[in-house]
Formats: structure tokens, C-alpha cells, sequence
């Protein structure tokens, strides 16, 4: 018999962004949070502990708390991982695993919390992250081997944060389910997903997420003849990457799972999965990862299977090292991983993202020049 698994449900937030607790808006007749405990419910988990802070009281109130463990998390303000603290110690002693799930992601289905607990049992690693279309998503399961090193966790930080110190103890597992990429920040989120139903292919337009792949707005040069340049990410950062890199004449691929086309008309090709064999062939490719941490390991082993001339990645030293210890152990070679270059672009003394972008620029000019590139790239 499979031993027991529970799940944490983390609920304690102040919803700072969303201006109330988001935990009790409305998807149609049911609360964001009743959807969670519901999608929850409906798996093959064992346990499920719920973990309450700002405004618990109320929330627990309007919920149906029927099976749930309810526990209240007092020092809520000082970040995530008090939640985790505090719901992992309320993890029974007999439970072997916990799936820890955000009380935001009301669209991850019943089916994909019992895949993730498939793949652990069959795999028997330490974690298990669900993937949609390359993009790695949650919940995140957690043998009860790495329990006392999430607890230990301050600040408002998420279990990620040990990911490094377990580097082959990590499984991904990929998963037909874009809600493990969803997350309600914003009313607007709210109101724009009202109508989402799991698993419906026609609802991606419900979530701006039409299949994109392959995507090109017209131009004056065939893309397979251009030098590319692949930014992944949509924040400002990649935006004014993506105006940058028109400007020196590169044809701009931009990859995210929720892409608004609109949004940055100035580039050539959208591409909504985390799979650079879909791109048309290019000369040369520069990859420049600005996705915050959350595709950032997969996009810089894209880059690196897509033989790219350089790759920068934006994030801190201890990071990067993490990232490149991880692929090395999946068989990178060195002379590749070489070209990941972290933190990403000249030293300028860069602060904004405008600023940042020109300093990763400069550094890809200089690769270009340094390699014996011709002037058509822009610059002189």
C-alpha cells in the first residue's frame, strides 16, 4: 500500500495587489479558495491542511472547511515561508509527501495533483515539478525528507529556495494543464478568467493564450538569414530588449506561455512553448533569459541545445551557478555552459530594466565583434 500524502494549501497572504482577500473573490458561484479545496478535494490526496493568516477568521467562515485541518499562520506578514513552517508542521507524521499549493492557482486539476503524486511513487525523488509545454508550474511536491530544510526557510521566500542543495533529487513531470501557470494577481485576472474551464483547447483565448507558435509579423528579411535573437520573458526587461534588438537589426523571437502580441508589436516571432526546435533556422542565435526565476533553468537548456552564440542569463552569481551545476549534471559540457553569461551584460552600473537591457546588448555587440562579425548588426 502507497504510503500517505498530504496537501498544504497555503492561504495566509495579505493579497496586497489585488487591494482584498483574494481568497474569497468569486469564480462564478463558488470563492477562489472553495475552487482550490475543491480541485483538491477531488485527487487521490490523503491529508489536506490549510494554512490561514490575514483575515483567517473570516475566511474561515465562508469556506466549506469539511476534511480540511485548518491552521492559523500568526507571523503571516513576515513572508511565505512562515506559511510553509507553519503548515508542513501540521503534516501528519505518517504522511510520506506533501504537494504544497498556492491558493491563487484555482484552475489546476484534480487529475494533474494525482499525475505529480504518480511520478513521485514511480521516480522516487526528493521533488516533483509539474511542466506545461516546457514552462515549469505548481504545485511542488515535497518528500518529508526535505521538510525540515523548508521549514527552516524565512522571509518571503518559497520552497524553491532548497532546490539547489537537491539538484538530482529534482523530477519534472510534463503535464497537459496550463493552470499550473496560472496565477490571479489582479482583479483584472479575476474577471478575464471568470469563464475558464479545465482542459477546453477553445478557452486559450479566455486566457490570452491562443497557440502562437510559429507566430510572424511580416518584415523586410527572411528570419532563416537574420542573426535571432530569443528573449524569454515579457516583462520590462524583455520589453525593451525586444526595441533594442530591432533597432540593431536582429529579427526577435519572444517566448512566454501568456504572450500578448500586442504588446510588443515590434517583435518578428512569438512562441508560447519553451521548445527552440519550433524556430525557423537562424545564423546566429542570442539567448537572453528574463523570466524571474520561474523558466530559467529550462530556457538556458534550450539555449544550450539550440547550439546559441551566447546566452545571458539575468539573475544573481549564487543562481547561476545553481542553474549551471544542474544542466552539467544532465551532461552539458563545459565549453557550452561557458556561454552563459551571469549576471547578464557589461558593467555599467545598470539599474533600470532599460538600462540593464543596453548593458546585455553592449555584451552581445561586443561577442559579435570579438567573434569576427560583420557590421550589419547594428553599431559601427
Amino acid at each position: 500500500m502507497n504510503s500517505p500524502i498530504a496537501a498544504v494549501i497555503l492561504a495566509a497572504g495579505t493579497s496586497s495587489r489585488m487591494g482584498e482577500a483574494k481568497q474569497l473573490l468569486r469564480l462564478g458561484e463558488i470563492t477562489l479558495l472553495d475552487q482550490v479545496i475543491e480541485n483538491v478535494r477531488g485527487s487521490r490526496v490523503d491529508e489536506i491542511v490549510l494554512v490561514l493568516g490575514h483575515e483567517a477568521e473570516r475566511i474561515k467562515q465562508s469556506i466549506t472547511t469539511k476534511s480540511l485541518k485548518v491552521v492559523i499562520n500568526d507571523f503571516y506578514g513576515q513572508g511565505m515561508g512562515t506559511s510553509l513552517r507553519t503548515g508542513l508542521s501540521a503534516v501528519p507524521s505518517g504522511v510520506c509527501a506533501a504537494l504544497i499549493v498556492l491558493a491563487d492557482q484555482p484552475f489546476v486539476r484534480s487529475a494533474t495533483f494525482d499525475q505529480i503524486i504518480d511520478h513521485y511513487r514511480k521516480s522516487g525523488r526528493q521533488i516533483v515539478i509539474p511542466t506545461y509545454k516546457g514552462f515549469r508550474g505548481n504545485p511542488v511536491l515535497l518528500d518529508r525528507s526535505v521538510f525540515a530544510e523548508v521549514m527552516a526557510l524565512s522571509g518571503d521566500i518559497g520552497c524553491r529556495a532548497i532546490f539547489g542543495n537537491h539538484l538530482e533529487g529534482i523530477a519534472k513531470v510534463p503535464v497537459e494543464d496550463v493552470g499550473i501557470l496560472l496565477d490571479l494577481d489582479s482583479k483584472d485576472d479575476v474577471a478575464r478568467l471568470q469563464n475558464f474551464r479545465h482542459g477546453t483547447p477553445d478557452d486559450s483565448p479566455a486566457i490570452e493564450a491562443a497557440d502562437l507558435e510559429g507566430r510572424t509579423i511580416p518584415g523586410d528579411r527572411p528570419q532563416s538569414q537574420a542573426r535571432e535573437l530569443i528573449i524569454v520573458g515579457k516583462d520590462p526587461l524583455a520589453i525593451a530588449m525586444v526595441k533594442l534588438g530591432k533597432l540593431l537589426c536582429f529579427a526577435v523571437t519572444v517566448v512566454d506561455p501568456f504572450l500578448k502580441p500586442s504588446a510588443l508589436l515590434e517583435a518578428d516571432r512569438f512562441l508560447n512553448s519553451l521548445d527552440f526546435s519550433r524556430l525557423p533556422a537562424a545564423s546566429t542565435r542570442y539567448v537572453v533569459v528574463a523570466s524571474r526565476g520561474q523558466f530559467d533553468e529550462e530556457a538556458v537548456e534550450q539555449a544550450l541545445h539550440a547550439n546559441s552564440a551566447y546566452i545571458a542569463l539575468v539573475a544573481n552569481k549564487k543562481r547561476a551557478k545553481e542553474i549551471c551545476r544542474s544542466l552539467e549534471l544532465k551532461g552539458a559540457p563545459p565549453e557550452k555552459l561557458a556561454k552563459v553569461h551571469a549576471p547578464a551584460g557589461l558593467s555599467i552600473g545598470a539599474e533600470t530594466p532599460e538600462e540593464i537591457a543596453l548593458s546585455i546588448m553592449a555584451e552581445i555587440v561586443s561577442e559579435i565583434r570579438s567573434s569576427g562579425g560583420s557590421k550589419s548588426a547594428g553599431g559601427s
